[in-house]
Formats: C-alpha cells, structure tokens, sequence
C-alpha cells in the first residue's frame, strides 16, 4: 500500500519526551494524534485479544467475518491483537524472486503491499474499520496507520518515522543506519479497511532473511529488543490502546 510521505531527517533512536518533535510534529501532537482522529469520528472500535497463536487462514477467516457483520450493522469496528505461527505472506504486489527460502508456509493474502513475515515476538494489529465513516479515504487511513504506530512507539521511547517512498515504520539505529520496525498493509472490500500492521517486539530476525521484507533489500529489519529497549508485547499493547 503506497502513501505520499513527507521525507524525515535522521534522528537519534531513543526520545526526550521533553523536547522532541517526530516528523517535524511536536512530541505532544504525535502523542495525542490516536485520541484526535477517535474524537472527530467519534468511534470505539471493539478491542480483541487472543493469547494463542493463530493460524493464519483462522484470522482471515474472521476478519471476513467481521467485515460482513460491519456491512451488516451488526458488529462494530474492531482492532484484533493477535500473533501467527511462522509463516510469510506475499501481498499483491509480491514479487516472486523476492521469497528466498522456502522453509516456511508462504500464504497469498488480498491486502496491499509484498512480502513480509509474521511469528512469535511480533505483535500484529488488524484494524476493521469503517472508511464509509471516513469519506472513503484510503490514503488519510494508510496515513492514521502510520501517525497510530509513531504515537504508540513514541510512548516507548522510540523514534519511528515515515520514509518518502518505503512501506511502514523505520527507526535510524545507534550505527546510523536505518532498519524498518513495523510494517503495514490494507485490503478493503465494499468501503470496509482490514488486515492491518505488525510491530517487531521480540521475533528471531533471522526469519527475514528468507525474504526481501517489502521489497526493499537495502535496509534491515529490526526490533524493539534488538534496539535495547525493554518492553515486552504487554508494553506494546498498552501503547497502542493509548
């Protein structure tokens, strides 16, 4: 899922919430961004959390599911916390040279976006929402994603960022270079947005080595511990419900 992003200056990884601004937004507006964009729609999805490990075709399933439930009036907008077995998806724009290994379940899913990998040690949010409510704008959802994930990151001492032209979240590491720690993607059917995006708290990040995460082989992938920041997947979700 493509978006126009406005290009970030390099920044040190870890924030001084007393003086901060994450893509030229101060601390303060990143942080109340998520609570911003509930008020003006005034929604309150419906928050799920699943202990277990769930297969992936299980968590398609119900995401089909809820959306025709949402189209029906009969069930609220949803945000499901979940995580899968290992296993790598390959979104529409996969490309087929991009899937080095083959140790893996590779799934084809609808939603935008190419490969990526899912596993323990990272948390997956499907977000079901409703973008009839929200002048069918994809690209502002995409866009609410991405400010949703810098919030939530932010409140764990960490500098996520946008880049013009990449997918997802990238932090600038203590050797400078960059590493993408959350990635995006969004299918819709009939004006209802799911699957969702995927934060990297504690997974083997050898698991990516099977794959050109995204497309993009120039930059690595991380994650909060490789980082050195300790916060555990309860942390995360907590930051992300803020």
């Amino acid at each position: 899922m493509e978006q126009e992003r406005r290009p970030g200056q390099f920044r040190p990884l870890f924030i001084d919430s007393r003086q901060t601004a994450v893509d030229g937004q101060p601390m303060q507006d990143v942080l109340e961004t998520a609570a911003v964009i509930k008020a003006a729609h005034n929604t309150t999805p419906e928050w799920r959390q699943s202990a277990a490990s769930v297969d992936y075709p299980a968590a398609v399933a119900a995401m089909e599911n809820r959306v025709a439930a949402i189209l029906a009036g009969d069930a609220p907008e949803a945000v499901w916390l979940l995580q899968h077995p290992a296993l790598y998806t390959a979104g529409t724009s996969a490309k087929p040279q991009d899937l080095l290994r083959h140790d893996l379940p590779v799934y084809q899913t609808g939603r935008g976006g190419q490969y990526t990998w899912h596993g323990p040690g990272q948390r997956v949010a499907y977000v079901l929402c409703d973008l009839r409510q929200r002048d069918n704008d994809l690209r502002r959802y995409v866009h609410d994603l991405e400010s949703w994930l810098i919030a939530a990151l932010a409140q764990l001492g960490v500098a996520g960022e946008r880049r013009e032209g990449r997918v997802g979240i990238w932090v600038v590491k203590a050797d400078g270079r960059e590493a993408k720690i959350a990635a995006l993607g969004v299918r819709v059917r009939r004006g209802i947005a799911y699957h969702g995006v995927s934060v990297n708290v504690d997974p083997d990040l050898s698991a990516f080595d099977g794959i050109v995460p995204c497309g993009i082989a120039q930059h690595g992938v991380t994650s909060l511990r490789d980082m050195g920041v300790a916060a555990d997947m309860a942390a995360l979700d907590a930051a992300l419900r803020a």
